[in-house]
C-alpha cells in the first residue's frame, strides 16, 4: 500500500469513527452517486437510504463539516437541495 493510499484509508477510518451510522450512510451515498458537481434533494437521498428528508437535513449539518468533499446547502424550493462537489 502506498503512503497516499495509507493516508486515505486512515482518513476514512477517522471519518467513520466521528459519524453515526446514518451519517456514514449519507456520506457513502453521496460519494457513490456524485459525479463532479451534483445536486441532491434531501427527500430523494432519504428515499434511497430509507430516511426522512428531515433526518437527512439534520445529519447533513454534521456530514458537510467532516466529509472529504464539498457540500453546500443550495436551495429551498420544494425541499432542501444540496450541492455536492467531489
Amino acid at each position: 500500500m502506498s503512503a497516499t493510499a495509507a493516508g486515505t484509508a486512515e482518513t476514512e477510518t477517522e471519518l467513520a469513527a466521528d459519524l453515526t451510522e446514518k451519517q456514514r450512510r449519507i456520506v457513502d451515498y453521496l460519494r457513490t452517486e456524485a459525479d463532479g458537481t451534483t445536486y441532491f434533494k434531501s427527500r430523494l437521498v432519504g428515499e434511497a437510504l430509507d430516511l426522512s428528508a428531515k433526518e437527512v437535513g439534520a445529519n447533513m449539518r454534521v456530514v458537510k463539516e467532516v466529509a472529504p468533499f464539498e457540500i453546500e446547502k443550495w436551495g429551498y424550493s420544494s425541499g432542501t437541495t444540496w450541492k455536492v462537489t467531489v
